[in-house]
């Protein structure tokens, strides 16, 4: 019975040392080329880091290659700690690296720490060194946003269409936090702008352009962005239409429709004030009326009252006819002469 014990006890103890040797070998296996890989480039690298990448889940592959390249460059100061903690933090450590690499052999100042911020603030690093090494060239207006030309207009009324080309370089410095592309062409057009409008005519910006372009070009518009203009050139000037001329039109029209609506204020008030004094004249009649209605009673009164006899009244009649003859002998007379 003892014997049988024995035998399962040494039966336990080779499974376990069996599968102990297995895993052993299968870590083997899996770390053993990067570790081999690292030791054949000089890379240091320890076999146990390697081990607690997979704890960590921080892909070995990619940090073994990346420092290999790092190393092969030049780039020793960088860690595998350093390449670990920013691939945790979901950064891009390839590009990273790359970049490190092209500003060291174009002798810009760049370190791990300023190209991990770069990386993690969402801006393309490796784009960024490239554009400080080789400049780019932006169009202004970005024809992409559905404008073609910068409109200005001068001192004389006319309208000028400009295209501008600015070349630009990444400022590593400014580069976190910085304006973005869209803020520089925003600038050089509100630049282009202000230099047209503040010429006395056209003619002279269609001479000379380049005028436009260094007044642009000497108000600091980069600062504050993470680009560094380096020149801005004009690519083409257009005379565009007269609007001096059209706004001159506009404001004629304007003050005709001004004048008429006063005139027809005025025709409506005369209007009115006719209306008004007729009304009045018909009122002054009936007052007339009203009071040739009081001569009957007045004279009728003075008969009872013996301050009018009947002699006086007609003498009174007959001065009236008289009168009334006369009227009318002279407007018989006077008609035919006014008419020849």
């Amino acid at each position: 019975m003892l014997a049988t014990i024995t035998d399962y006890i040494w039966i336990a103890i080779g499974v376990t040392a069996a599968i102990i040797g297995l895993i052993f070998v299968i870590v083997i296996l899996h770390f053993g080329r990067l570790w081999i890989q690292a030791k054949f480039s000089k890379t240091p690298m320890s076999f146990f880091e390697l081990v607690g990448m997979s704890f960590r889940r921080v892909n070995s592959n990619l940090i073994v290659n990346t420092k290999i390249q790092a190393w092969k460059a030049g780039l020793t100061g960088i860690t595998t700690e350093d390449l670990e903690a920013h691939y945790l933090a979901r950064g891009r450590v390839p590009n990273v690296v790359v970049a490190l690499i092209s500003a060291q052999r174009a002798n810009i100042p760049l370190d791990f720490r300023t190209a991990c911020a770069i990386d993690l603030a969402g801006r393309d690093i490796v784009d960024a060194v490239q554009t400080s090494v080789n400049p780019k060239v932006i169009d202004a207006p970005n024809p992409s946003l559905g404008r073609t030309t910068i409109d200005a207009v001068a001192k004389d009324g006319i309208q000028l269409k400009a295209r501008a080309r600015v070349t630009v370089r990444t400022n590593i410095k400014q580069l976190v936090g910085g304006a973005t592309e869209e803020t520089v062409i925003a600038r050089v057009g509100e630049g282009i702008v202000s230099a047209i409008g503040s010429s006395e005519s056209h003619k002279a910006v269609l001479e000379n352009p380049d005028k436009i372009s260094k007044a642009v070009l000497d108000k600091g518009l980069d600062a504050g962005t993470a680009y560094e203009i380096l020149s801005i050139d004009i690519a083409d000037v257009d005379v565009g239409v007269n609007i001096g001329a059209q706004l001159q039109a506009d404001q004629a029209e304007a003050d005709k429709k001004r004048f008429q609506a006063e005139a027809e204020k005025r025709r409506a008030m005369a209007m009115a004030r006719e209306q008004e004094m007729r009304a009045e004249v018909q009122e002054n009649r009936a007052k007339v009326v009203l009071a040739e209605a009081e001569v009957p009673k007045a004279m009728a009164e003075a008969f009872r009252s013996g301050n009018l006899g009947i002699m006086d009244y007609y003498r009174m009649k007959n001065i009236q006819a008289d009168t009334g003859m006369r009227d009318h002998i002279a407007g018989d007379q006077s008609g035919p002469s006014d008419k020849g």
